[in-house]
């Protein structure tokens, strides 16, 4: 086809290309609504959806006709006032790596169907290792089998890095699991504040949630290690055995980080694996600044990290890393003539270690950020980021009729507004605040107090933003009254 037809990839990608440029100029210069509020029925039919399957003919010419309110209709990521789900503003230059790989394609699960891709990722994980300090390597493109080098696998999102994570453990723990099921015995200690994504883990692994016990913590949620005995004590009490200890770094809710080296003494003393959920928080090791919230990480068995979360990067990137090699190895026990050949060197074949088989270039995306901005600026964002989050939280506490119930350790916070005082009315104001579409925000339960809640994830997230924010938080309440 030649490349100026209506149907040619040149020609629609500009079309495209042209549209997604205007996407983001009007939204970050909050010229459009952060989340228009349009029913599905009414969505599917500004979409002409039924149309176009039924039909065809989206080119350069038409495709505006789908783009526009598809677009419109969107959530306004790149928007100031997108201050809540924990989803990366994302940078161009993932933008572009998704592109490459929808042209192309290379499915990743043994190499020879995406040796490039597999070669990033292998990088990137060197990369992520090294971060964490499980990296021996002369160089990130080292890829020797280093005794000292601990292993990853990229993963579309946190959940499945948590779920190899819990399949790791429990194989260390339990290595005839995989053949002939689990022992009923098995338990897992992490905060009742953990993602729901490793009780889910537990789940699917066989264990069954009841097999999560809780470990003590605070009054905001965090875990308190000095503790960790009760908790172990409860698990032997009802016969079973602990053999993981989950903790956050940081928190969904609050964005709290949990104190990584104490766990990791408790869990030396009585031969536990370690995991840290730091599907959020786990970019602090990026920043000079924030690093000391991930103190203890070397000593953790295993750690789950989202790029697609302070990375930058575009959904989904999730990695979930090792710090011994055959740790990921021993995840999964199953052979597969089809795809895996024994004449062929193993450690390339990314299948081999997830539970996906056809799989994304996951670590393209990630590369093309660092490759623009480079490690150093991109710690410099997440520093950011949490700097500004504290001078939101001192701003709002300088407000008579406003409180936080902590000092935020990350780009997460919570807050109040104290005229409304009940849980119910903290959720009423925040449905009349996403219902102005200036704002985007989410809440949480803190001590059993339901609180506003932000993520600031976008650099143009500013005080003028929040001072924005809050006045309109007192018009909601305002108009709630009336």
């Amino acid at each position: 086809m030649p490349d100026d037809t209506p149907h040619s990839f040149k020609t629609l990608g500009h079309s495209v290309v042209d549209a997604l440029d205007q996407y983001r100029r009007t939204s970050r210069a909050g010229q459009t609504s952060v989340l228009p509020k349009t029913d599905p029925a009414t969505l599917a039919q500004q979409m002409d959806l039924e149309n176009w399957i039924r039909k065809g003919g989206l080119d350069a010419n038409t495709v505006e006709q789908f783009l526009a309110p598809y677009l419109d209709a969107s959530q306004h990521l790149h928007h100031p006032g997108f201050i809540g789900h924990q989803v990366a503003t994302p940078h161009t230059g993932a933008a572009m790596a998704d592109l490459v790989h929808g042209a192309i394609n290379n499915a990743m699960a043994v190499y020879e169907m995406g040796p490039s891709a597999t070669v990033v990722e292998r990088v990137i994980i060197n990369w992520m290792l090294e971060k964490t300090g499980w990296f021996a390597g002369q160089g990130l493109m080292d890829f020797s089998r280093h005794s000292q080098t601990g292993a990853g696998v990229l993963t579309h999102g946190g959940s499945l890095a948590n779920l190899t994570a819990v399949l790791a453990a429990r194989a260390a723990a339990s290595p005839e699991a995989w053949e002939d099921g689990n022992p009923d015995n098995l338990a897992i200690i992490a905060p009742s504040v953990t993602h729901y994504s490793v009780t889910r883990a537990a789940s699917i692994a066989g264990l069954g949630q009841n097999a999560v016990f809780s470990a003590p913590t605070n009054a905001l949620g965090v875990l308190e290690p000095e503790h960790l005995g009760r908790a172990h004590a409860q698990a032997r009490e009802q016969g079973r055995r602990v053999f993981m200890v989950s903790v956050n770094a940081c928190a969904t809710a609050t964005g709290l980080y949990d104190p990584i080296d104490e766990v990791a003494d408790y869990c030396a003393a009585h031969d536990l694996w370690l995991h840290v959920d730091g599907a959020h928080g786990a970019s602090a090791l990026l920043s000079a600044d924030e690093r000391h919230k991930m103190k203890g990480i070397a000593r953790a068995n295993s750690l789950t990290w989202d790029a697609h979360k302070m990375l930058r990067t575009s959904a989904l990137c999730a990695a979930i890393l090792f710090k011994n090699q055959h740790a990921l190895a021993q995840a999964f026990s199953q052979d597969g003539s089809y795809i895996f050949y024994d004449d062929e060197p193993d450690n390339f074949d990314v299948g081999r270690t997830t539970v996906e088989c056809t799989k994304a270039a996951l670590g393209t995306k990630l590369f093309w950020v660092l490759a623009i901005e480079g490690e150093e600026k991109l710690g410099q964002f997440v520093h950011n980021q949490y700097r500004d989050t504290q001078r939101f939280y001192e701003l709002i506490c300088a407000q008579d009729d406003f409180e936080c119930p902590y000092v935020p350790q990350s780009n997460i916070l919570c807050f109040r507004y104290l005229p409304c005082a009940d849980n119910d009315a903290q959720m009423a104001l925040r449905t009349a605040l996403i219902e102005r579409e200036n704002f985007y925000i989410t809440t949480a339960m803190v001590d059993g107090y339901r609180y506003l809640r932000l993520s600031v994830m976008n650099p143009l997230t500013t005080t003028a933003t929040i001072k924005a924010l809050l006045d309109e938080v007192r018009d909601c309440a305002a108009d709630l009254e009336r």
